[in-house]
C-alpha cells in the first residue's frame, strides 16, 4: 500500500481543521480522484501527502514507507524523490527553456552523469509528446502544453506515485482530455495517480476510485 491513513486530522497551517476522520488508502496501479467544492480540503490532503501540510494526528499515516507522524525534514526530500507532483499552474520556471526545466530536476535530486541526463530529458519528452519543444521557453507554449511538460517533469525520476492538484482546471475540455490520457495510461504502468478535481465528467470517462471531501469529512464513493 502506497498511502495508508487511518482516521487522520487535517489542518489548514492557521490550525482551522479541514478534515476529520481521515480514512484514505492508495495501492500500486490505482487512479483515485478527490471530489469537493472549492475549500473542501482536497488540496490540503495532497498537501499532506508531500508534507506540505502536517497530519496533526491520526491512528496511521503512511505514505511510501514514511511515518508521517514522525519523519524528520532532512527525510522529505528522499520521500518527494519517490513522487511527481502536477499543479495545475503548471509552476515551471519562466527564465528557462523545457530542456532546462527538467535539466534542473534532474540535477538537484542527484543526477550526475551528463549523457544519462540527456537520454531521460529526451525519454520523457517523447512519452509526453512533447518533444519538438525541448528548446521553446514556457512562454512559447500553450496551457495544454505546459501542462504536459509538467507531467514530463513529474515523472522524471520513475515516480511509485503522482499527485496532481486540478491538472485539467485550465484547460479547455479536448486538451483536458489529452491530459488525462496520459495520467491514466501511467497508473496501468504500475504508477499510482491521486488527482483532484471538481470536473465530474471525467470520472466517467476516466472510471477511478472516488473520493468526495464535505462538511469536513472525506467518503469514499
Amino acid at each position: 500500500m502506497l498511502i495508508d491513513y487511518r482516521n487522520a486530522t487535517i489542518c489548514q497551517q492557521d490550525g482551522k481543521v479541514v478534515l476529520e476522520n481521515v480514512n484514505f488508502t492508495a495501492d500500486e496501479n490505482s487512479f483515485i480522484y478527490i471530489t469537493g467544492r472549492v475549500g473542501s480540503g482536497k488540496s490540503s490532503l495532497l498537501k499532506t501527502i508531500y508534507k506540505e501540510l502536517d497530519v496533526e494526528k491520526a491512528d496511521c499515516a503512511n505514505v511510501l514507507g514514511s511515518d508521517m507522524l514522525s519523519i524528520k525534514s532532512k527525510e522529505i526530500p528522499a520521500l518527494r524523490r519517490q513522487m511527481g507532483i502536477v499543479f495545475q499552474d503548471f509552476q515551471l520556471l519562466t527564465d528557462r527553456s523545457v530542456h532546462h526545466n527538467l535539466q534542473f530536476v534532474l540535477k538537484s535530486t542527484g543526477w550526475k552523469n551528463k549523457s544519462e541526463i540527456e537520454s531521460r530529458i529526451e525519454q520523457v519528452l517523447k512519452v509526453v509528446g512533447m518533444y519538438d519543444k525541448i528548446d521553446c521557453m514556457p512562454h512559447e507554449l500553450s496551457g495544454g502544453e505546459q501542462q504536459r511538460i509538467a507531467i514530463a517533469r513529474a515523472i522524471l525520476n520513475s515516480p511509485k506515485l503522482i499527485i496532481a492538484d486540478e491538472p485539467t482546471a485550465n484547460l479547455d475540455p479536448d486538451t483536458a482530455k489529452g491530459i488525462m490520457e496520459l495520467l491514466y495510461g501511467f497508473s496501468k504502468q504500475q504508477t499510482a495517480v491521486v488527482m483532484s478535481t471538481h470536473n465530474l465528467q471525467l470520472l466517467e470517462q476516466f472510471p477511478g476510485v472516488v473520493y468526495h471531501c464535505e462538511n469536513n469529512q472525506i467518503i469514499k464513493e
